[in-house]
């Protein structure tokens, strides 16, 4: 690379884009343009009569017979502009460009172009550097100080070109700050990919098929131009440079955007406000970044924002996610992530979405322990409080709220839907087990119906399971209610010398935690395994704990049967003859609940080239989703006959289910209201407000809360399921 100003023959400017060496035998340095456009489309030279206008109109070129037109071309539409090199121009005639309550005629003032092709009725004003562009029809380009396109551009994707070091390869920096699960980023990069590849690191084979894979998804020929798609409108922007936009963006005032590829679609456009900057990146459709947001080395996924002075840096950002005025950094985070403080940060984390950051959270490797090489995982649903911080390396199952506190210790909680409190001055911390099912069934309900409402995906690229009850959810609880029989029966015979084995403990704990007899209550159980300290962690209500993981097991599984049968018209008899019960582990790959042999099938694939490119894998992660009821009811099956402890269904055990699920439907309906009427019936929070009307006016009556209204239609639909299958 030269460094240094050189002064160049003003004859070539505009000339020499690809350098001889790279360009193939029989081609000229417009072949891959060419080839862009599909076709040359109907161009004309100039008349004498129209450069004669043109110049009269201010305008120059060292080469008028390389400026190529298309009729209709009103040459009175071009002023004070200059062009350099093989121009093609599209249509053109005396029509303004209209986009909200800002026009610009069509046509070109006070711009130069560099080598470009403009598609039809486009307006370009004050563009002062336009070079090796394909302009897309119906294009508004407003006071831009750059936008270019170098030979070697690779619009954020991870390649290294035609002669170029291995230095320049762009890599995302996910889940680890130390690099040590770095992915190269490919356009249709999902978070699915990214887990995979940033996961099973000690697979060397299947990490160099990934390197094989992304090398076959980016032409590393050089000579590719910029792209603005349709109907997109950037105006007053300072630098845009390599960057791929697709039709009906909307860029306005950003300070810098470098290699990018934006994918922007009429159905859903992209958009970019003032003061951001964004480098090295893929944005995904209908997402948008505004306010001075900052990302460098990212990926943000379909249908997200990047508002207030965000930083997202070797990030990788999954669907229907929000972030504002924080930092996140070295993450792989999938959809449905919430982050809005500017004084908390992520770094070093996978967080397998449905999340939520609160303000003054300091979750990051570096924050609080040695090296910079500490990681965390949380299950969906993660929810650190206000301004709790963790020590790495730290894991939490799914819906694992952490109250507000310091974490001294690293942390490995198994339990789901647990509340984890820290006690500094007591150096002890308690977990709640099954916390938000006895507590605060209003939150769990309304986020999974929170997500679905606001997935406003028109392309529907990376599933996502939104219910909280689901198979990775119900394998964490199995597990847990193992973990509480084994604890709480270690805890009773901790004074006892002869230790029992550990069949023998799991009996007696769920003997104790099922009968709950006198001795319960005054149990203290504690367990030194969720903590590397000296201190135990207390479990508390480790019996109402039990018993709700047991009722959220039953609901999950006769709901998931039910929806089956229903959707076939079949009975339980016809569905267990046809299904045989799945009792394997379940992973969350990029917010995708699939069983594991499916991904160890998949990984095999791609060990052996049955699956070998991105495209294979991504038809792979559709035919999961495809299979994915029948997996979730085969997956429920199992849980039932574990849970109930029988070999199979029975007409009785079918109608006692029914039952169950009936009773606890409506106790989560009751539930939901009651606890938004906790927040009417407060009369400090009714302080703030003149009088009743006035509040009612403002939060709106009780009755019309739309979430209690929907919580009612998911009860009736969800009885009607399952009293209409028959056994």
């Amino acid at each position: 690379m030269n460094d240094k100003v050189t002064l160049l023959d003003a004859k070539l400017f505009g000339y020499g884009f690809i350098d001889a060496p790279y360009i193939p035998e029989g081609k000229d340095e417009y072949y891959l343009r060419n080839q862009m456009l599909g076709s040359k489309g109907k161009y004309r030279a100039l008349t004498s009569k129209e450069i004669e206008i043109l110049e009269e109109n201010l305008n120059i070129s060292p080469a008028w017979e390389h400026v190529l037109v298309s009729d209709p071309f009103d040459p009175s539409l071009i002023k004070n502009s200059e062009f350099y090199g093989l121009v093609r121009l599209g249509r053109m005639s005396k029509q303004v460009a209209s986009f909200h309550d800002f026009c610009v005629p069509v046509g070109i003032t006070n711009s130069r172009l560099i080598s470009c092709d403009i598609g039809d009725y486009c307006a370009i004003f004050d563009c002062s550097y336009l070079s090796h562009y394909i302009i897309a029809h119906h294009v508004i380009l407003y006071r831009l100080g750059e936008l270019q396109a170098t030979n070697h551009a690779k619009f954020g994707n991870g390649i290294v070109k035609e002669g170029e070091e291995a230095e320049v390869l762009v890599t995302i920096g996910i889940m680890n700050e130390a690099g040590g699960r770095s992915v190269r980023p490919f356009s249709s990069m999902q978070t699915s990919d990214a887990f995979l590849w940033g996961t099973f690191r000690d697979d060397e084979l299947l990490m160099q098929k990934f390197e094989q894979m992304t090398d076959k998804e980016c032409d590393p020929r050089r000579g590719w131009y910029g792209y603005v798609g349709e109907q997109t409108v950037i105006k007053s922007c300072d630098t845009i440079k390599d960057v791929w936009i697709g039709p009906g963006a909307y860029i306005k005032g950003a300070n810098k955007l470098k290699n990018l590829t934006l994918r922007s679609t009429l159905e859903s456009p992209v958009q970019i406000g003032e003061g951001v900057e964004l480098v090295n990146g893929i944005i995904g459709s209908g997402s948008r970044a505004f306010y001075g947001s900052k990302g460098i080395r990212f990926i943000m996924g379909d249908n997200c924002s990047l508002k207030y002075g965000a930083r997202l840096i070797h990030s990788i950002l999954g669907d229907n996610s929000t972030v504002s005025c924080c930092e996140i950094l070295n993450n792989l985070i999938f959809g449905a992530h919430e982050q809005h403080h500017n004084n908390s940060f992520l770094v070093a984390s996978l967080v397998m979405g449905q999340s939520n950051m609160a303000a003054g959270a300091n979750i990051g490797s570096n924050h609080n322990s040695r090296g910079n090489d500490g990681e965390m995982v949380a299950g969906r649903g993660f929810w650190p409080a206000l301004s709790s911080s963790l020590k790495y390396d730290c894991k939490f199952a799914s819906y694992v709220l952490i109250a507000k506190g310091d974490y001294p210790f690293e942390l490995n909680i198994p339990l789901p839907f647990s509340l984890v409190s820290s006690d500094i001055r007591e150096c002890r911390r308690v977990v709640l087990p099954a916390y938000w099912w006895m507590y605060n069934l209003y939150a769990l309900e309304r986020n999974s119906y929170k997500y679905r409402k606001r997935d406003r995906r028109k392309v529907i690229r990376q599933h996502i399971e939104t219910d909280y009850l689901a198979p990775d959810t119900a394998e964490e609880m199995l597990k847990a209610r193992k973990l509480l029989c084994l604890w709480t029966a270690e805890s009773y015979n901790s004074d006892k010398k002869d230790p029992l084995s550990e069949a023998d403990l799991l009996q007696q704990g769920k003997m104790l935690l099922e009968r709950q007899g006198d001795e319960l209550p005054a149990l203290k159980v504690e367990t030194l395994a969720m903590e590397n300290s000296t201190e135990p962690i207390e479990i508390l209500k480790p019996a109402e704990a039990y018993r709700a993981y047991t009722e959220m097991l039953l609901y999950y599984a006769t709901v998931s049967i039910a929806s089956w049968c229903n959707d076939r018209q079949c009975t339980i008899s016809d569905f267990q003859s046809e299904i045989s019960p799945y009792n394997g582990q379940w992973i969350n790959v990029g917010g995708q609940l699939v069983p594991l042999e499916k991904v160890e099938d998949l990984k095999a694939k791609i060990r052996t080239d049955k699956t070998d490119t991105w495209d294979d894998v991504h038809k792979e992660y559709d035919a999961w989703f495809a299979d994915y009821p029948t997996d979730r009811a085969a997956h429920a099956l199992g849980v039932l006959l574990e849970v109930l402890d029988v070999s199979a269904l029975s007409a009785s055990g079918w109608s006692a289910l029914q039952q169950v699920v009936v009773r606890i439907r409506l106790h989560i309906e009751e539930q939901v209201f009651k606890t938004k009427e906790k927040d009417f019936n407060n009369k400090f929070r009714a302080n703030t407000y003149r009088n009743l009307q006035e509040r009612d006016a403002v939060l709106g009556c009780l009755n019309e809360n739309p979430f209690i209204q929907e919580s009612k239609n998911i009860s009736e639909r969800i009885i009607s399921q399952v009293q209409s299958v028959p056994f």
